[in-house]
């Protein structure tokens, strides 16, 4: 683990507000990170409860809200998407926000439910489900159930909350926008819950677990079942097998995972404990041994709590984090994982009152990464890492701490690096191996990846662009189509890591442009009869431009039923710059056509994708067409010639292009006649400058020296990067 950079707040005068550190935070699969301090203005007596929301890679464009909630915020949750984002407080009031209009920095408040006077100790969206998907044999999705499903099969969206009275509180998501709510008491005899955690299993249950803080009780399991009957929420709780801790100080956190990870924490000291729920046989009085058993009888099981694991005495934990990556804890695939050197998903991070951090193993509980805080120092011996320091004074530490969703980043306002091999040395291919499979993943699931980036050197660029597009090639054509985007965005991200690949990275963004505003244009197309049973507008477009290799564009046309093509005025007018990019964005390529023989010229990577030129072909017909209705829309050049039909030359020297790089034909070069007569072009027609580079002031280039950065909210980064001192990581 190392760091990565600090992000502070500006430093006021003492009679000015100052925020605190963060007291809950929470990261998103868009690796947006939202955590929320308490700030006092010039009156004392008044405490804002606020919730600031960053983007990872641009840190210092921080985001607050001023939450509106009276009490402590205890909980903060994203859902599965990343858009959305429930607070509770210690008042027992929980409220949704959400983006508006898909922007980071537009928040609104869209319901509010609220339990008075009955604070929140657990909070979490019910389980959206998801689907079996295959990438390369490489990793499955395994088929999880949604936790309350909608006519049709589509999970319903809605959250669930713990009071610490003992009160299960589960409010739904109606389509039309209202909210169902409903509360019910966990048990029939209701007692006090200092902490809670919410769990899911496959079938589509809710498992929760609460404690009342005291180690001489038991925690308690229990199975929550959500349904809607008769347009009302219903809630039904079973009692399920629960444990004692094999700890003497009272439980300070407990969380959940596969299995369940139980943490004791006292003023002098803490211990971790790792249980299994697992299904035993029952004994049998020796009467019934001996009976001769029953053809398809089965000896009687039940459910029993066996601890696998527990730490040493450590140090006082102020603050758990588990990993977000689901992988399998078998015995074989563990093997695997450890062969390999793979850890991503295994280790779960503790937070110590001494400033340093940890991560244990999250089964066997041994350590695999420690990091020091500025209040913390190395320790000697072999035990030293897990082994409990006694500190006199006071330190200044983490009460936050989340895992990213690939487990290769650690937040709690100070980003940390954490090695998918946790600092153990790894081949070059090696290391290669484990960041491809985890942008696979990312892939494959639509998560962000800005902190696979983290671990990507300059130097595996290339290597990790070519393999991903091999593993792309070699899957089905159908998830060919659903990756499309996300692939070329990936390879754009990755390109722009390395200055070799510079020009690489402005061709990807073009093609994602490219890609965006074909959608956009084959999505105006209406069929001319409503019950068409063949294909839309747009692949009969895709279809006959493929087929039709004539390069006159009116002979292109002519095969086209333009009545699907009309559009009225205004939605014509409003798409002019799109349509003056895409003429621009031609003119561009084609002239440089005869320079663009080097990878390091933007426009290279155009050469030879057929697809990206068909495209271009195919919105330069779109066009042609729409100017037939209202010429206004068509793209404006400067010609030398005042009889220069431009969008016949274009499309003319295109088509020649796209016949040398078709998919199903072998790649040629382009011939001697194409180079010259695109030579010719910039003294037919004046050709604009585009400036392709795209815009890179976020922080991960600045990373790539390794140096920590010290950053401060609502001030970008200047271009130096990274401070030359000592780095005082816990300074407010």
């Amino acid at each position: 683990m190392e760091l990565a950079y600090v992000c502070d707040w500006e430093k006021r005068p003492q009679n000015s507000h100052c925020p605190s550190i963060p007291l809950v935070c929470s990261w998103s699969c868009r690796n947006l990170l939202a955590f929320s301090t308490d700030m006092k203005g010039e009156d004392e007596d008044k405490v804002s409860h606020m919730i600031h929301i960053i983007d990872t890679e641009h840190p210092w464009d921080v985001y607050s809200i001023n939450s509106g909630h009276t009490e402590v915020i205890s909980c903060l949750e994203w859902d599965q998407s990343g858009s959305k984002l429930l607070s509770a407080d210690g008042d027992g009031q929980i409220k949704c926000w959400a983006m508006s209009d898909h922007l980071v920095n537009s928040w609104e408040c869209l319901h509010c439910s609220s339990l008075d006077g009955d604070p929140i100790v657990a909070l979490s969206w019910l389980h959206n489900g998801s689907g079996s998907t295959n990438f390369g044999e490489k990793f499955s999705r395994v088929k999880f159930s949604p936790s309350l499903t909608l006519f049709g099969g589509k999970p319903m969206e809605g959250w669930l909350a713990v009071t610490v009275s003992g009160l299960v509180s589960v409010s739904l998501l109606k389509p039309g926008g209202a909210l169902l709510t409903a509360s019910e008491s966990l048990c029939r005899l209701r007692g006090r819950v200092a902490l809670a955690d919410i769990a899911f299993t496959g079938g589509g249950n809710i498992v929760v677990a609460a404690t009342d803080g005291s180690s001489s009780s038991p925690v308690q399991f229990y199975k929550v079942v959500v349904s809607v009957v008769s347009e009302k929420c219903r809630i039904d709780t079973e009692l399920l097998p629960s444990l004692f801790l094999r700890c003497t100080t009272d439980p300070l956190r407990r969380e959940k995972y596969p299995t369940v990870l139980l943490c004791a924490s006292h003023q002098s000291g803490s211990i971790v404990e790792c249980w299994s729920l697992r299904k035993e046989g029952l004994p049998v009085n020796n009467i019934f041994q001996h009976r001769s058993p029953v053809v398809g009888e089965k000896q009687p099981t039940i459910l029993k709590w066996r601890i696998l694991t527990t730490t040493s005495d450590l140090e006082r934990v102020s603050s758990i984090a588990l990993p977000k990556l689901p992988i399998s804890i078998s015995n074989t695939d563990l093997k695997v994982a450890s062969d390999t050197k793979f850890c991503p998903g295994l280790g779960l991070a503790l937070a110590f009152h001494d400033g340093s951090i940890q991560i244990l193993h999250r089964l066997s509980l041994h350590t695999m990464g420690v990091f020091y805080g500025s209040s913390s120092g190395p320790r000697t011996g072999d035990e030293s890492a897990i082994k409990r320091q006694r500190t006199g004074g006071p330190s200044i530490h983490f009460k936050a701490l989340q895992f990213s969703w690939t487990s290769l980043a650690l937040a709690g306002l100070h980003m940390l690096r954490v090695s998918p091999s946790m600092g153990q040395v790894l081949e070059m291919n090696t290391t290669l191996r484990h960041l491809l499979f985890l942008l696979e993943y990312c892939m494959v699931t639509g998560y962000d990846w800005w902190d696979v980036l983290l671990h990507v050197q300059p130097g595996m660029v290339h290597n990790l662009v070519e393999k991903l597009h091999e593993e792309y090639m070699r899957q089905n054509q159908a998830l060919q189509q659903v990756l499309a985007t996300r692939i070329v965005a990936v390879k754009a991200s990755l390109c722009k890591l390395s200055a070799a690949t510079a020009a690489r990275a402005c061709d990807f963004h073009a093609k994602l442009l490219l890609i965006a505003i074909s959608s956009t244009f084959k999505s105006l197309l209406r069929p001319h009869v409503l019950n068409t049973p063949d294909k839309s507008p747009g692949d009969r477009l895709t279809e006959i431009c493929a087929k039709n290799i004539d390069t006159d564009i009116d002979k292109v046309m002519i095969n086209l039923k333009t009545e699907e093509f009309v559009l009225d005025g205004p939605p014509l007018q409003s798409l002019q710059q799109l349509i003056q990019w895409v003429g621009d964005f031609v003119l561009y390529l084609l002239a440089n056509l005869p320079n663009q023989g080097s990878l390091v010229r933007p426009g290279f990577g155009f050469m030879r994708d057929g697809a990206s030129l068909a495209m271009l072909r195919e919105m330069l017909v779109m066009i042609r067409i729409w100017g037939l209705l209202k010429p206004g829309c068509l793209p404006t050049f400067t010609a030398t010639s005042d009889n220069q039909d431009s969008m016949q030359l274009l499309f003319r020297l295109l088509t020649r292009l796209w016949l040398c790089s078709r998919e199903d034909g072998p790649p040629q070069d382009p011939d001697e006649s194409l180079i010259d007569e695109c030579c010719l072009l910039p003294s037919q027609l004046l050709v604009p400058g585009m400036d392709w580079l795209p815009l890179n002031d976020g922080v991960m280039v600045k990373l790539q020296g390794k140096t920590p950065l010290r950053l401060q909210f609502g001030k970008p980064s200047s271009a130096g990067g990274g401070s030359n001192g000592p780095l005082e990581i816990f300074t407010r």
